[in-house]
């Protein structure tokens, strides 16, 4: 199963539509070792499992978009605009499609969507401690400006003459 599915490629199959992490029909099609079609026909007999928050249809303007950056051939291919899966829909694709190996593909893509929520958390967090350094930073640099001004203050030479103290000769 590990030779089956590689998290790096997997990773690079995982794509950000919609502000959702998603996945497509044909990809996941190719890991369970059906024709996209066919995951499409199971899917839609179960339509009822698939709202729009674990899959949806891509615009011409997005799948457009999405073709350029994954540089796929404009050639041949599809006739229909592709669906896509969020982590819940890759999910759900377990009851539909029954295989011993469709079950084990979506545990292993689960816990890749699960490893990039972590990756994401501890991200959110260290830019938390980078906002904040920088903003004790720039505090500190506030008061050190303050304090060079008050030495140029005290530095600067008065203007017009001063009365001596002391003895004259």
């Amino acid at each position: 199963m590990n030779e089956l599915l590689n998290e790096e490629q997997v990773l690079q199959l995982i794509h950000k539509i919609r502000n959702q992490k998603v996945m497509l029909d044909s990809d996941l099609a190719e890991m369970y070792g059906v024709e996209t079609k066919r995951l499409n026909e199971q899917v839609k007999r179960s339509i009822d499992r698939f709202p729009e928050d674990f899959m949806f249809q891509l615009t011409t303007e997005e799948w457009g978009n999405l073709k350029s950056q994954i540089a796929t051939s404009s050639w041949g291919g599809r006739r229909t605009l592709p669906y896509v899966f969020t982590e819940q829909g890759v999910a759900m694709l377990s009851s539909v499609l029954n295989s011993p190996k469709a079950i084990q593909v979506n545990i292993s893509i689960i816990r890749i969507f699960v490893k990039i929520r972590e990756w994401t958390l501890n991200y959110s967090e260290l830019q938390d401690k980078i906002q904040a350094l920088q903003d004790a930073e720039s505090n500190q640099n506030q008061h050190i400006n303050h304090i060079y001004q008050m030495i140029e203050e005290l530095l600067k030479p008065t203007l017009g003459e001063r009365n001596q103290i002391g003895f004259k000769k």
